[in-house]
């Protein structure tokens, strides 16, 4: 029978990557937008290429049979142990010098997150968790907010309108907007799930979002205290998407449930 993961040497891998990635792009920062391509809401930089290969061989060096799922070259090989990656969260962020970006990494074995790490490398600000303990920031507990009324949240999202999306970003937000107090859109969803986390607002809603996007962030929502929900699966590591600190949660997706059915 297989011994059980040692989640804290994956969380010290988490961090190495993590910051391999981050500190590749600080030390380029001048190079910021330097594009491989540019799409109708999003830009690929020469810089998410580059730090997610310091990521991978950091994660290679120390787990050289685990698989690596990366957002800029998909999942490498199978297996119980699966890495993912998000070298630069919030790139077009990165690309206009605003400092809501960060790196994000996280491990699962058999499905399960076990260990993440975000680093706001602009805000000095690292968040921590593994599957047995608390969620932490620069090394000290969060905890998610104790509000308990939807009309005086503060809701996070991205209002992402994408090809065959069919307007349901746009009506999940309008159907938010009158019911929280403030939507704020930040343009990294590493960085508002950890501020979820942090109980800096109550909740985060994405119609459309990548594993490599909240991986680690919904660990570290859950670890503090909050819930997360995949309102709907849409294949290929996309989700329709949401996290809160728990108080909120069925208000929230009573608002947006008939919102994705168009009502």
């Amino acid at each position: 029978m297989n011994a059980e993961p040692d989640v804290q040497q994956l969380l010290e891998g988490c961090v190495a990557a993590a910051e391999a990635a981050g500190r590749h792009a600080l030390d380029h920062f001048s190079r910021r937008t330097e594009t491989v391509q540019v799409l109708a809401h999003d830009v690929k930089l020469a810089l998410d290429v580059e730090s997610q290969a310091a990521a991978v061989a950091c994660i290679r060096k120390a787990f050289p049979r685990h698989a690596i799922l990366g957002e800029e070259t998909g999942l490498r090989e199978r297996g119980e142990f699966r890495w993912i990656v998000d070298p630069i969260d919030g790139t077009v962020n990165f690309s206009h010098g605003i400092p809501y970006w960060g790196t994000s990494v996280a491990v699962q074995w058999r499905g399960q997150t076990l260990a993440g790490a975000i680093w706001l490398p602009m805000l000095n600000e690292w968040y921590t968790a593994t599957a047995t303990g608390p969620a932490l920031l620069n090394g000290r507990p969060i905890h998610v907010s104790g509000l308990t009324e939807l009309g005086h949240s503060i809701l996070y999202t991205g209002m992402l309108e994408v090809e065959g999306d069919g307007g349901v970003s746009i009506r999940v937000t309008i159907a938010l907007a009158s019911a929280v107090r403030k939507l704020r859109i930040l343009g990294s969803a590493a960085a508002e799930l950890c501020y979820v986390a942090a109980g800096r607002g109550e909740g985060y809603i994405e119609t459309t979002i990548h594993l490599w996007d909240l991986a680690a962030g919904a660990l570290l929502v859950e670890r503090a205290g909050g819930r997360c929900e995949v309102l709907e699966d849409l294949g290929d590591y996309t989700y329709r998407f949401l996290a809160t600190n728990g108080h909120i949660h069925n208000a929230a997706a009573a608002v947006v449930r008939p919102a994705l059915r168009g009502g």
